[in-house]
């Protein structure tokens, strides 16, 4: 009896050794890939947010620092008295103070300022001491910005000439636009001006 031959094998089902080696090879390989591209991916994304969160950190720090010398400026200029007269009826203390939180630019005009007041504190005896009572930014940017302080000078006299007793007066409310520029990392105020009504 003859044994019929096997039939051939359907090519379909054949397979070839080598084949599953390289398919699983290159499913290894893509995952890698996509693994390296998602871990590139989320470092960029770090990086953005810390980015963008140390320019916030420092437009902050700015605004504080501008506040902070914008107040600074205010409570030097507004406050002189007798205490602070040399013996050539000057105010040295004072003005160094000043000096120290504005630009050159605007010591020339401060001097004109300084000598009116040492004038005041010499012939008439006036004490003035400035408050503070709010500051706020209104614009910045990375070497300028205008900073709006609220406060009130306190103002009094002697009430004779020999007298050591003191008259007060009714402390004048001001509101002023202080501008300042960024010089060497360091906010200098440049000029200021009252705010009026309309600009409020």
């Amino acid at each position: 009896m003859a044994v019929s031959p096997a039939p051939d094998q359907d090519p379909g089902l054949t397979s070839n050794p080598h084949d599953r080696p390289q398919s699983a090879t290159f499913r290894l390989a893509l995952f890698g890939v996509l693994v390296v591209a998602l871990l590139a991916s989320a470092g960029v994304l770090v990086f953005l947010v810390a980015d963008r969160r140390g320019e916030a950190d420092d437009v902050q720090s700015d605004r504080e620092q501008v506040m902070a010398q914008a107040e600074q400026f205010m409570l030097r200029t507004g406050t002189y008295g007798p205490d602070l007269l040399d013996e050539q009826g000057g105010m040295p203390e004072y003005r160094d103070q000043v000096t120290e939180v504005i630009t050159p630019k605007f010591a020339t005009s401060f001097d004109k300022e300084a000598a009116t007041a040492e004038q005041l504190v010499a012939q008439a005896g006036v004490a003035r001491e400035a408050e503070v009572f709010s500051t706020g930014v209104s614009v910045i940017d990375s070497d300028s910005a205008t900073a709006l302080v609220a406060g009130a000078f306190k103002q009094s006299f002697p009430k004779s000439r020999d007298s050591d007793e003191r008259v007060d007066q009714e402390p004048v409310p001001f509101r002023l636009e202080v501008t300042l520029v960024k010089s060497d990392g360091k906010w200098l105020v440049d000029d200021f001006q009252p705010v009026t009504e309309a600009e409020q």
